[in-house]
């Protein structure tokens, strides 16, 4: 699927209205004084919904903003410390209610929620739905959309105004708080209702468009997330009872056992080369379950930036080089460099996920020179996004077409696993976590030699005589933290039974996998381990060394209030039904 401009269908989203009806559009498309007729066909139903994907894919949304959010974790940080009201106040914990990267996430999520509320009613009310397998799909792709964008509201913000029908008026668009709780039911129902109707993904489907299995996929990812730690408007961290946290366990064992009828598994190609294929713009729905498309037919229009503001720094080209030479990549990102040292030595994704490398433009070739920056820790980078493996030919240099991957197979595996340990199964969750290390050639882990690949061992290796490898942090707060909201001396997982070993493998695994894509921030919220080991990675990184704080998170973090971002300063303007309250610690 090509990105589609929004030309039909639609009306101001709910947030464009939130902060001024000129943010998004200038003008009301024509479709604002249509609704009633519009629905008149499924190709006019068809770009309803293209009309939400639209909102999700621009390039102020996961084009570009949704970058940041997901960063200083221990792995991944915008480079650079000074306020810049956008990437690095994200990154950083230094974010306020004016941030700009922030207010365009919160508008486009309204926008394209608005949007797919119109679409649902107007589907529904369609002549001949109930006949139409067609219709019922296009719904079912709506309703995933919406939950989609639901579930970032609520990872970024708790207690969000919310609704599920359309506004048709400036006034209609603002709404109080609504409990999350009541959120996710509604995410959850949406997630069910596409599950139900949608097709498996075949050889032959565009993971830019929605199926069972990222319906699935992403279910398995709320009721995870729905079951962790997440920060109340009463200031505390808190998750459901055991109770209620088993059957969410549970259900998401149910969903991973759906998979067993279908055709998604690890890419066949390999670890790299799966990574290869977003960029070199190849659609596989093998592993891939789900991608927000930035894709152009003409290679003349602004795309996602993932290609740009990702992967190792690239010189700019001169002008006139464009068909022969790679676009410029700003790095804005950088790798915790004690990583590297972390993955077993022949594990494939070491050497994908960081990227040790650079390259220079060279003024007399008029071309690009590769730099080794491994002896300069300081410019080691996401690899995951190289513009090496990019098209050539860019209008603008600086732009590519490079899919966001949302949803993968391995995501779901160690989800599964997760979900197993949880439920007391722990040989299934040892299974599932060898699967995925087994397709990056990693060491099988067991309970016998666990402590060896996932646990600090000072000294050399006497073979060697090199400092072991894997050499990973003891999960434990260091002894000397003065920082505040955290125990000097605290296990951050206890790992003296079977499941604490399972729960730290998971640790290290779901690092070691999605490293760079977005998941792993708020697995450690909803772990309830965030400031634990922000502090542990800042502490002993080497990019902190000295006075200069190069990697300044986990000083910067506040317990009790950067599990949540500040809702933007237009909304708490524009909307009275807030009553003036932020989130906690915000004012």
């Amino acid at each position: 699927m090509k990105k589609y401009i929004f030309i039909a269908a639609s009306i101001l989203g709910a947030s464009a209205l939130m902060t001024s009806c000129d943010d998004l559009l200038t003008e009301k498309p024509d479709s604002f004084y249509e609704k009633d007729t519009y629905f008149s066909s499924i190709e006019k139903a068809e770009m309803a919904v293209l009309g939400v994907f639209n909102s999700i894919s621009n390039t102020n949304h996961y084009g570009s903003c949704e970058m940041a959010t997901p960063s200083s974790d221990d792995m991944y940080f915008v480079n650079g410390t000074n306020t810049d009201n956008s990437r690095r106040d994200l990154s950083h914990y230094l974010v306020t209610t004016n941030n700009q990267w922030l207010n365009n996430i919160w508008l486009y999520n309204y926008q394209g929620i608005d949007r797919a509320n119109m679409a649902i009613d107007g589907i529904q009310n369609m002549s001949g739905y109930a006949e139409s397998d067609k219709l019922k799909q296009l719904d079912a792709e709506a309703r995933f959309l919406r939950a989609f964008q639901a579930f970032d509201l609520v990872k970024y913000w708790g207690d969000v105004p919310f609704k599920t029908t359309y506004s048709t008026t400036y006034s209609s668009a603002f709404g109080p708080r609504v409990d999350r709780e009541k959120i996710y039911d509604q995410i959850v129902d949406d997630l069910n209702f596409a599950k139900n109707t949608l097709p498996w993904a075949t050889a032959t489907s565009s993971p830019e468009r929605v199926t069972q299995g990222a319906a699935r996929a992403l279910l398995m990812r709320v009721l995870l997330q729905r079951a962790g730690y997440s920060l109340r408007m009463n200031g505390q961290s808190e998750r459901p009872d055991d109770a209620t946290r088993k059957t969410y366990f549970e259900q998401v064992v149910k969903e991973w056992e759906a998979f067993a009828e279908s055709n998604h598994d690890f890419y066949t190609g390999g670890y790299e080369a799966f990574f290869k294929t977003f960029n070199e713009l190849t659609l596989n729905s093998q592993e891939s379950l789900f991608e927000i498309a930035f894709q152009f037919e003409d290679k003349k229009s602004q795309g996602g930036w993932w290609g740009t503001y990702n992967g190792p720094e690239v010189g700019a080209p001169a002008p006139g080089t464009q068909q022969t030479a790679m676009g410029r990549a700003n790095a804005f990102f950088r790798v915790v460099p004690e990583w590297y040292d972390f993955f077993d030595t022949n594990d494939q994704r070491r050497d994908v996920t960081i990227c040790r490398y650079g390259w220079k433009w060279d003024t007399t070739a008029m071309t690009h020179k590769k730099q080794d920056n491994s002896k300069n820790k300081g410019k080691w980078y996401p690899g995951k996004w190289r513009r090496e493996w990019m098209a050539l030919g860019y209008k603008d240099p600086n732009s590519t077409d490079v899919n966001y991957c949302v949803l993968r197979y391995a995501d779901v595996v160690l989800m599964a696993a997760e979900a197993y340990n949880e439920i007391g199964n722990t040989s299934q969750a040892w299974k599932l976590i060898n699967d995925v290390r087994q397709r990056a050639g990693a060491t099988i882990v067991n309970a016998a030699n666990y402590a060896e690949i996932y646990k600090h061992r000072d000294g050399k290796d006497p073979v060697t005589n090199k400092p072991y490898v894997p050499n990973v942090y003891n999960l434990v707060v260091p002894d000397n933290a003065t920082v505040e909201g955290v125990t000097p001396g605290k296990i951050i997982i206890d790992d003296s039974d079977e499941q604490g070993k399972v729960r730290t493998a998971l640790f290290w695994e779901r690092g070691f996998e999605l490293a760079f894509e977005g998941q792993r921030k708020y697995d450690l919220i909803r772990w309830g381990i965030m400031k634990d080991v922000l502090t542990l990675f800042g502490m002993n990184s080497k990019f902190n060394s000295g006075t200069a704080k190069g990697y300044p998170a986990y000083l910067n973090f506040t317990v009790g209030k950067h599990e949540l971002f500040p809702i933007p300063l237009n909304e708490m303007q524009s909307n009275p039904l807030l009553e003036g309250k932020n989130n906690p610690g915000y004012h």
